[in-house]
């Protein structure tokens, strides 16, 4: 019921922001139905509006990728990895106008570009590792903890304001930039936490093994012996010891002389 809920208020704010932005939308609509690159593929809205028509290719995408490998959980996180980042990354390395032309601005003063950047910039800033940040933990186990997935989430960035400042994209690359991705990503890491934080278990123990620290000796069960070890008072075979008559316990010890190994017997002497 829960995940029902979750669904349903994912796919109504959705629909409200869609809703909300519909008139720009509209604009790309002749252009990406034309099939043409420009005024579709290089401009915010038209690459918002192909995400947008692509999400029933996305579900279809998980749901042949869980029917293939048999899990649920994989499928979506790889789908939404890819669908969630790819997009929102091309957005950021669009070319500006004076792309080529002037050379790349870079501003390492934190918190300096808050006041420029408006709401609007912030929250696509949040969102552009969001995807990154939620599924990744849920796809790789190897970064499903909060310092990785911050780790993570500033690598990416940094790399991203890197290709911005090296291919002269008209565009600043700016700290503030790096700060507020590698946030949206923590963000996101934390709501998908119940997904993939898992509890520790201790390791199961064998019959007849003490816990260490607890103090009480284990109790041995018949067939629990481990070669090379006795219990008191018995002796394993070839083991030299002396013992209860078991095979090759007899010690080699001075022989005693045989009667044919004896001396000459002496009679006693006679009296005169």
């Amino acid at each position: 019921m829960r995940r029902f809920l979750l669904l349903v208020l994912a796919i109504c704010a959705l629909a409200g922001a869609v809703y909300t932005v519909r008139r720009p939308l509209m604009m790309s609509v002749p252009a990406c139905l034309s099939g043409r690159w420009h005024g579709c593929y290089d401009t915010e809205n038209g690459v918002v509006l192909m995400t947008l028509i692509g999400l029933p290719l996305a579900a279809l995408a998980v749901w042949a990728l869980a029917s293939f490998r048999s899990g649920w959980r994989e499928s979506l996180a790889e789908v939404g990895l890819v669908y969630g980042t790819v997009p929102l990354v091309w957005l950021t390395l669009m070319p500006g106008p004076g792309a080529g032309i002037v050379t790349g601005r870079v501003s390492l003063v934190p918190l300096r570009d808050l006041a420029t950047m408006g709401p609007i910039g912030i929250g696509g800033n949040l969102l552009i590792l969001a995807a990154l940040g939620f599924f990744a933990p849920m796809r790789f186990a190897a970064l499903a903890t909060m310092p990785r997935i911050l780790a993570l989430g500033a690598g990416c960035s940094i790399l991203v304001e890197t290709a911005q400042y090296v291919f002269q994209l008209d565009r600043v690359s700016s700290i503030d930039d790096v700060l507020i991705n590698t946030t949206g990503a923590v963000l996101a890491g934390l709501a998908s936490r119940h997904w993939w934080a898992q509890p520790t278990q201790p390791a199961p123990t064998q019959p007849g093994t003490a816990q260490p620290g607890s103090g009480r000796p284990g109790i041995a069960r018949p067939g629990s012996e481990r070669p090379g070890t006795a219990w008191p008072g018995i002796v394993q075979p070839g083991s030299g010891r002396p013992g209860t008559g078991q095979p090759g316990s007899e010690r080699p010890g001075p022989e005693r002389p045989g009667p044919e190994q004896a001396g000459p017997v002496l009679a006693p002497a006679r009296r005169p």
